[in-house]
């Protein structure tokens, strides 16, 4: 059923309304490209058999963001704030909507700095009443909407690729399902969807795909220089890589030491092997590479207009 292949360009320029290339670890990603299920809606799916309980969410974090180095000079890009709370936040109340809150946090680069935003949860999103002194006591009054996140936080290496990073934390995987993303991307994307979509086929990887939006405006002209028409920022043929990966844990065959590249060798061996399965996203996807991607991410949510915000609070 997903035999006919085509190209996907590995996390390719795909955002709303921005640009800049998406890296592939620690080469340029638009070198590779990976020979796969066609990009296509998927077929009707069945109820979710994981029932949004025990499918683990696998984030990338560990990156340095060099393009981005105006924030991530002093914080791992994860942590750069949108609307006032860090972009890792708003990826894990993506997945939280469809019931998925089993975070596996892969650090790197300035890992402390999410391994203490963790750690004062609770004191920076509740009122509470403190007893200093021998008789220490820490009343919380209220509760935040997080209150079933359980979140584990692994060290992965400053320079490991993402490969690496995938491998160093089997030990955390248990289920044979879990999924994968990257720590700077966000989109409107239905979860519960792509899991199902993932275990209706039955190969090994689920990797979403989008259409990539150009740069520039698009003119076409004839030989005598007449502009015939013209499209700003259109969307592009083909497809790229989103993210937003599902995993049998067979994957883990597949990595080697911490210099793999998922991107790489790993993913276009499984389209090789005929493992690898694309899943569209027709929807809003917006990854933030630069200071101006950084900008039009905070004036969506200033806005009132973030498409990815699908939760209530």
């Amino acid at each position: 059923m997903w035999a006919a292949a085509e190209s996907i360009a590995p996390r390719e320029a795909a955002r709303g309304s921005a640009d800049a290339p998406r890296r592939a670890g620690r080469t340029p990603c638009e070198r590779t490209t990976w020979a796969l299920a066609p990009c296509s809606p998927p077929p009707p799916h069945p109820a979710s058999q994981q029932n949004g309980v025990s499918v683990k969410v696998v984030i990338l974090c560990g990156g340095m963001g060099t393009r981005l180095r105006e924030e991530t000079e002093f914080r791992p890009k994860p942590m750069v704030d949108v609307g006032g709370r860090p972009l890792l936040w708003h990826i894990q109340k993506t997945y939280a909507a469809h019931g998925y809150t089993d975070f596996l946090l892969c650090l790197g680069y300035r890992g402390f700095m999410i391994k203490e935003y963790f750690l004062d949860y609770e004191a920076m999103n509740n009122d509470f009443t403190i007893q200093l002194g021998s008789h220490h006591k820490l009343d919380y009054h209220g509760a935040h909407t997080e209150q079933d996140f359980t979140v584990t936080l692994a060290e992965t290496g400053l320079e490991t690729a993402t490969g690496g990073r995938l491998k160093r934390v089997q030990r955390y995987i248990d289920d044979d399902t879990f999924m994968l993303t990257y720590g700077d991307g966000v989109a409107d994307i239905d979860v519960r969807a792509l899991v199902d979509f993932h275990h209706a086929h039955g190969r090994i990887a689920t990797v979403t795909a989008v259409n990539p939006t150009s740069r520039f405006g698009v003119l076409d002209v004839d030989d005598s220089g007449r502009v015939r028409s013209f499209a700003e920022k259109p969307l592009l043929d083909g497809c790229t890589s989103a993210g937003f990966f599902v995993f049998h844990r067979r994957i883990f065959d597949y990595l080697t030491g911490d210099d793999c590249v998922l991107e790489e060798e790993p993913l276009a061996r499984l389209a090789r092997e005929g493992e690898l399965v694309a899943y569209r996203h027709p929807g809003f996807f917006f990854a933030m590479d630069t200071y101006r991607e950084y900008k039009l991410l905070n004036d969506l949510w200033d806005s009132g207009r973030a498409p990815w915000k699908i939760w209530q609070a």
